[in-house]
């Protein structure tokens, strides 16, 4: 444990200064233009992983359709716009590589796409999340869900030094990692969910901050989108069916859009 903060809190150093020193640009010269060039789109969960399960379905599942939907869309209507899937195909891959995919390619954007679940089936709706630890407790069920992953990993002690998803001691760090992007991430996550409640008519429960590893561990803008409960049959029908996850797609890739816009106008 003292192992992985201390080397988290190096890593955390070296960021914040990199980070803090690209701020500057020489006397007289302009600073380039932003251009959101490449997008990583995760699909959460997958092979040996199927994440929550429902009656009718399995996280991995809906999440790879919409995932893949979202990326043609982007490809097809933002051709500036390189897109990069973390998988395309039902496999398991390692919380670590998931964002070690964004990180070597550079890109300018993270979005992971999962489905909720609940022990109340009566649970439904959309929710965003971005790195940070406001409320932690309240949101630590489902931190500790997606962050289990890497229980499923060989070798998980040594590759994550130490880090324990289901205590909340291994979180000490976190909140100081993702800062520069936060209020990037927040922006996308508040277009997505505002997109779902007024364009798809969905419930949003909100944009929320948890100290999710594959957030934390990207450096760029990242969020983590929740795309609804199958754990409720209802949403469960709605997120299996080709007009619900064509809906859920069009509105994120509207949300991707009106970012750009956004941050390119800047």
């Amino acid at each position: 444990m003292n192992r992985f903060k201390v080397k988290n809190i190096l890593i955390i150093s070296f960021l914040t200064l990199s980070f803090f020193l690209a701020g500057f640009s020489p006397t007289g010269s302009k600073a380039p233009e932003y251009k959101l060039k490449r997008i990583v789109i995760d699909a959460g969960h997958g092979g040996k992983d199927p994440g929550t399960v429902g009656s009718i379905s399995r996280e991995k599942d809906v999440a790879l359709k919409v995932a893949l939907q979202v990326g043609e869309y982007v490809k097809e209507l933002l051709p500036g716009v390189e897109v990069i899937y973390t998988r395309k195909t039902d496999v398991f891959l390692e919380l670590k590589e998931r964002s070690n995919i964004a990180n070597r390619n550079k890109a300018d954007l993270f979005i992971s796409i999962h489905c909720n679940a609940a022990p109340n089936r009566s649970a439904y709706g959309t929710e965003t999340f971005v790195m940070g630890t406001k409320n932690f407790e309240a949101n630590f069920d489902i931190v500790k869900r997606e962050n289990s992953v890497i229980l499923l990993e060989e070798n998980y002690e040594e590759q994550y030094e130490g880090f324990d998803p289901s205590s909340p001691e291994s979180y000490m760090m976190f909140n100081l990692m993702q800062k520069a992007f936060l209020s990037s991430s927040i922006s996308l996550a508040s277009k997505v969910e505002d997109d779902f409640s007024t364009r798809v008519n969905r419930y949003s429960r909100g944009v929320k901050q948890a100290p999710l590893y594959v957030l934390w561990t990207t450096s760029m803008p990242s969020v983590l989108i929740e795309l609804g409960f199958l754990s409720n049959a209802s949403e469960e029908k709605f997120l299996n069916s080709k007009d619900g996850q064509t809906y859920l797609s069009s509105a994120i890739f509207r949300s991707i859009k009106a970012y750009k816009e956004e941050m390119e106008a800047m």
